[in-house]
């Protein structure tokens, strides 16, 4: 008899959950404020609240932005925090001067995430399949470190954790729509990773129905996409590039600044007295001080999600039309222009270039070539950005490319995963 089984695809943008049963996984579908949906958004939001546990109270998903939205000053607001967690410069989070391990954060958002599934995750099945990068996101990633985050997250959560590729589990989803055997490119593309794996699927009732050929991955996704059009139409306005006064010298603004500043996990974390305190001096020191000013305002005002939320329109825009207007407004900043798709494509040129370069490591792996691959199959929230797609259309043809069910094919095929008799053969 085939166990129950939970597919977990713990993402840096969002998260979705699968139950596996009975030969099918089905979607947990969990509340929110404007209704339930499949996609729960990886963030979470503390507020003081003297009644709550520590004085801090919190939410996660769409729960957290609400909270967020209507108290951004009284509240921290923290998005894309699994990118930290093969990062071993990452100690704790300083939220409310209480400080929180990758682990704790991790098992807060899940608790919370618990808590919005109408009692379907409450009898929770005996193993849990959870999707893993290829390559985490961050400089000089430490897997064995990120294992141990994730052991520590998860344990409680379910007594059996198991760890698969995600692309591997994207590929099983897809599977499921074919009739005959075939070898596929899978290209998984989130929020901080783009990960790629080659495999071979056998005809309907084979067992096991998938065979993992190779794999790759970069650590670059979404999330770099979004520091692109950052870097070029706000970070100058809040100094990138200008100088301060040290003594009798002009220097360069440290870059470190901007590199905290514009990365999604780590903004909310710099409204602290200690690094708001470095800013003022720097503001005093600056050729350009109302520049940093500016930053100062951004971070004191909680306004992070706001500029997230603009970058991100304009970056889904760019995805169906040749132009966008990017906006964004707060902090004594005001931004209006117009952004070409060709510009950007031009901004994320090598990105991109690193991205082509995974897919060729995935078939060196994989032992295969170009025109060995049948079909491709694209999921993942950037795979819909048309200089991503040109990456497959270019190589393999348009006649091969596939996509669909872009934010929950990992999680339904871990979820399918789970079901199978040797689970650790999929290991990662």
């Amino acid at each position: 008899m085939r166990r129950r089984s939970i597919g977990f695809d713990f993402g840096t943008t969002n998260s979705v959950v699968a139950l596996g049963a009975e030969g099918r996984s089905d979607m947990i579908h969990f509340g929110g404020p404007h209704g339930v949906d499949a996609v729960f958004r990886s963030a979470l939001c503390f507020w003081q609240d003297e009644s709550a546990k520590g004085g801090l109270a919190a939410e996660a998903g769409p729960w957290a932005i609400a909270e967020y939205l209507e108290y951004p000053e009284d509240s921290r607001f923290l998005q894309s925090f699994k990118s930290v967690a093969a990062s071993s410069s990452f100690d704790t989070a300083s939220v409310f001067a209480k400080r929180f391990r990758f682990e704790d954060l991790g098992r807060l958002f899940l608790e919370r995430m618990v808590g919005h599934a109408d009692g379907r995750l409450d009898d929770r099945p005996t193993h849990i399949v959870i999707g893993r990068p290829v390559e985490y996101a961050g400089g000089n990633p430490d897997p064995a470190l990120a294992r141990t985050r994730y052991d520590a997250m998860f344990t409680g959560f379910c007594p059996e954790i198991h760890y698969v590729y995600e692309p591997l589990g994207a590929a099983y989803s897809f599977a499921a729509r074919l009739a005959e055997p075939a070898t596929i490119l899978v290209a998984d593309f989130g929020g901080g990773t783009s990960d790629f794996s080659v495999v071979r699927v056998g005809a309907a009732g084979d067992t096991p129905r998938c065979r993992p050929l190779g794999h790759a991955g970069v650590g670059i996704a979404g999330d770099r996409l979004d520091y692109r059009i950052l870097d070029r139409l706000v970070l100058p306005i809040l100094g990138k590039g200008g100088e301060y006064r040290s003594f009798d010298k002009l220097l360069e603004i440290p870059r470190s600044w901007f590199s905290d500043f514009a990365d999604w996990s780590r903004l909310a974390l710099m409204r602290n007295p200690r690094t708001l305190a470095e800013l003022h001096r720097l503001r005093r020191a600056a050729v350009d001080g109302d520049a940093i000013a500016r930053m100062i305002a951004v971070i004191e005002h909680e306004l992070g999600y706001a500029l997230c939320d603009a970058v991100g329109r304009t970056k889904r825009a760019l995805s169906t039309d040749e132009k966008a207007q990017f906006r964004f407004e707060g902090g004594g900043i005001s931004i209006e222009t117009e952004v070409t798709r060709e510009t950007f494509e031009a901004w994320i040129a090598n990105d991109v270039a690193m991205m082509e370069a995974a897919v060729d490591r995935a078939l060196v792996a994989a032992q295969i070539e170009a025109d060995g691959i049948d079909r491709v199959f694209l999921t993942g929230g950037t795979s819909l950005v048309p200089r991503i797609r040109r990456i497959f259309t270019d190589r393999f043809g348009e006649g091969k490319i596939e996509a669909g069910d872009e934010l929950t094919s990992i999680a339904h095929g871990l979820a399918l995963i789970g079901m199978e008799d040797d689970v650790a053969t999929w290991a990662a």
